[in-house]
């Protein structure tokens, strides 16, 4: 029998909240700690290594609603973060110039982009991939444009990695030198390939792998944001994430001057992102800092659970 309605809707039952629920804030709950340490070494006048981390957050507090408690939350926010290191290259201040405005056109690259992707699923991960290449190519021809426009900067160009997280998503893009590693348990991990001369001449059998670090043309590169343009080839990765990782970008006045051993054993044994930065410069100026240093490292915690 169908229940007659009633008219006392005084304790009516609260209708439950429509089909369509919040998303899990996952990305707000992950735990970065961050740190970053530059030299201009102990050989060099000026310190030709930019770099930048951050973190851009969507969030959303109610001021006011008469829904009932539950229904929608109060405060909901997401995150991502942010590392880029950029080296320059040419004479004078030229390379100064041209890292850092690497680096600021990235970012107000990001910043221009209407709508950022918080939440990575298999499309969107295609997306931002794409996204870092036309950012770097655009940067490129920024360069490029600055080169022609003034005869002290001709010739001037930048390598530039960046990192960038969701969640337990790492995208990676890079040109150069300037390294990325992910170092998870007791394995240091490179994610880029160098883009000079000797590693192409080991690439293609040339010498041996072993030879690349102390060949004459180890410091030629092949690739260098400015000096193609727009044409640049970027690399870009993606890469699973999980707690305890460490993600480290450098450029080479570390890499030169510090075995893998050695960065390895500074991510490992210091307390905090900003003392493993710390101890990679010094350990680089121990070793002789025969070039500009930069070090950001990245430390992840998830949330259990997940």
């Amino acid at each position: 029998m169908t229940p007659h309605p009633t008219t006392d809707t005084a304790h009516a039952p609260t209708a439950p909240p429509p089909g369509v629920h919040p998303p899990d804030p996952f990305s707000a709950l992950v735990r970065v700690d961050i740190g970053a340490a530059t030299h201009k070494g102990l050989v060099r006048e000026n310190n030709e290594d930019c770099f930048l981390a951050g973190r851009v957050d969507r969030a959303m507090h109610l001021f006011a609603t008469n829904l009932p408690p539950g229904d929608v939350p109060t405060d909901f926010g997401e995150a991502a973060y942010g590392m880029l290191v950029a080296d320059g290259l040419g004479g004078r201040a030229a390379g100064e110039v041209a890292s850092r405005t690497a680096i600021g056109t990235m970012l107000n690259l990001v910043l221009h982009t209407p709508a950022w992707i918080m939440r990575v699923g298999e499309r969107e991960a295609d997306q931002l991939l794409d996204r870092i290449t036309d950012r770097f190519k655009r940067a490129g021809l920024v360069l490029s444009q600055m080169a022609e426009d003034d005869p002290a900067l001709a010739g001037m160009g930048t390598t530039l990695t960046t990192a960038s997280s969701v969640g337990e998503e790492l995208f990676v893009g890079h040109v150069g030198d300037t390294r990325a590693y992910l170092l998870r348990g007791g394995s240091l991990i490179r994610l880029t390939r160098d883009h000079t001369y000797a590693q192409e001449l080991a690439d293609q059998g040339f010498i041996r792998p072993d030879q690349v670090a102390g060949h004459r043309l180890r410091h030629v590169l092949t690739r260098a944001l400015g000096r193609q343009g727009g044409q640049v080839k970027v690399d870009v990765i993606r890469v699973g994430l999980q707690t305890g990782d460490q993600v480290l970008l450098c450029t080479d006045g570390l890499t030169d001057m510090v075995s893998d051993d050695g960065i390895k054993a500074g991510l490992t044994a210091a307390g905090s992102a900003q003392a493993a930065a710390d101890a990679l410069v010094a350990a680089a100026l121990a070793g002789g800092g025969k070039d500009n240093v930069t070090a950001v490292v990245a430390r992840y915690t998830f949330p259990e659970g997940y």
